[in-house]
């Protein structure tokens, strides 16, 4: 017999365990996906170009508010749960509504959908959205080039626009962004990398995407996205940690995953966290993970025109996920305003305009800092009047791209960057050669 089914995702996972688990494969019938977290993903098609032989039409994607009147209608038997970065409270409502509708609710083994590479693979993943994923990634891909490795990155997938157009994506300059239609949330993670001369692929495809960058890679470089698992077998596996968040490595879907099958964990802004909580993150790990070899780090801030912050009232613009689903109420630009002596830091909300402003009534725990949202052109133009309006000083940007290149400010900047930073014995490098066989 035949099993109907939902996936239920967030443009990413979802479409990487349909391409490995379900595609041509004629014990399932994919119904419908279901998308939520990110705006305006719902309402498209995964195409019939991807979807394979069985579905000539593609298959539609639903608001996640659909699913228990799409499992009722279409009389569904299983629900694939297939995003991230979800406490396990609100997964098993969600898993609740599925099966009083009658459906089967299922995770699919982190492994099962792994892919193999021929190349060497470091996979860089987290606990949570905002741990220090991408500052790690930028370190480990600097270490491996000092050793004459060529390194490729590859991002967990963000395909927010024409699916057709983002099968595999290929990233090594500022002309590739634009080619690609990318969003702020895009940019955040490719920028970076591609500023370091690093090539970066990402997209829908990640079979393709693997082949094509095995192509020109020595070294393989997974940059997970929130607290997903890897898409690729990693020869090592980092997890990132926050002890800002302490306790949330076993709260939160499917960090704890990560956390378990973690090689390297490196427990991250321990300069700016309680010398309490660092411990409980790694007292949780050493109970839980025997095996991991642990690191701790700082996320060295790094702000330009330092000096411009003392005694001024500042807009903080942070980054958007981070703050988001993420669930941080601040950001290094926080941390940064009250080291260099900002007068105040002014509260977005009394000016926040259009989709921002539905953003902040989204999220409540984001009071007196700006999200850098930008999923879309008019989001981009939402966030832009939003910095306009707002009455300040000085705008402090701790977003991982140079936000004014893609918005319009009309007031006096500084820019806050942050880095690894090893914080004692172990150091990364070290143990991160050790597991490589020191190439």
């Amino acid at each position: 017999m035949v099993e109907k089914v939902i996936i239920m995702g967030a443009a990413g996972r979802d479409f990487h365990n349909f391409n490995v688990y379900f595609k041509d494969n004629p014990r399932y019938r994919v119904i419908a996906f279901t998308a939520t977290q990110i705006p305006d993903i719902e309402g498209r098609r995964y195409p019939a170009e991807l979807a394979g032989r069985m579905y000539p039409e593609g298959i539609p994607i639903f608001p996640e508010e659909d699913l228990r009147q799409l499992i009722e209608t279409h009389k569904v038997d299983l629900v694939a749960f297939s995003y991230s970065d979800i406490a396990y409270v609100d997964l098993m409502h969600k898993a609740s509504v599925a099966m009083a509708a009658g459906a089967d609710f299922i995770f699919i083994g982190a492994t099962y959908t792994m892919l193999r590479s021929a190349k060497p693979v470091i996979a860089v993943c987290a606990v949570r959205t905002g741990c220090g994923k991408s500052q790690t990634t930028r370190y480990v891909c600097n270490l491996l080039r000092r050793h004459d490795k060529k390194v490729v990155a590859v991002r967990h997938p963000m395909p927010y626009g024409d699916l057709t157009r983002q099968v595999v994506q290929r990233f090594s300059s500022y002309a590739d962004f634009d080619a690609h239609d990318c969003t702020i949330e895009e940019r955040e993670e490719y920028e970076p990398l591609v500023c370091q001369g690093i090539v970066v692929y990402a997209g829908v495809d990640y079979e393709q995407i693997l082949r094509q960058a095995e192509q020109e890679a020595d070294v393989i470089v997974w940059d997970g996205g929130n607290n997903d698992t890897p898409f690729y077998y990693p020869d090592v596996h980092i997890v990132v940690f926050d002890p800002h968040r302490a306790g949330h490595e076993r709260l939160y879907f499917p960090g704890e995953t990560n956390m378990l099958m973690a090689d390297i964990a490196v427990i991250n802004k321990v300069d700016s966290a309680s010398r309490e909580d660092v411990e409980k993150v790694r007292r949780s790990i050493a109970a839980l993970n025997k095996s991991a070899d642990i690191v701790l780090a700082e996320s060295e801030i790094l702000v330009d025109k330092g000096r411009a912050i003392a005694g001024k009232r500042v807009l903080v613009v942070e980054d958007g996920p981070t703050l988001t689903h993420g669930e941080m109420s601040f950001g290094a630009g926080v941390i940064a305003a009250r080291r260099y002596g900002a007068a105040e830091i002014v509260s977005p909300r009394p000016f926040a305009v259009g989709t921002i402003k539905e953003t902040f009534a989204k999220y409540p725990n984001v009071s007196d800092v700006l999200p850098a949202m930008g999923y879309s052109r008019q989001q981009i133009a939402d966030l832009q009047e939003t910095i306009r309006k707002t009455d300040c000083d000085l705008v402090l940007f701790a977003t991982p791209i140079d936000l004014p290149k893609l918005v319009k400010i009309d007031k006096p900047t500084a820019r806050v960057r942050y880095e690894y930073k090893d914080m004692g014995d172990p150091k990364l490098a070290d143990v991160l050669l050790n597991r490589l066989g020191r190439i």
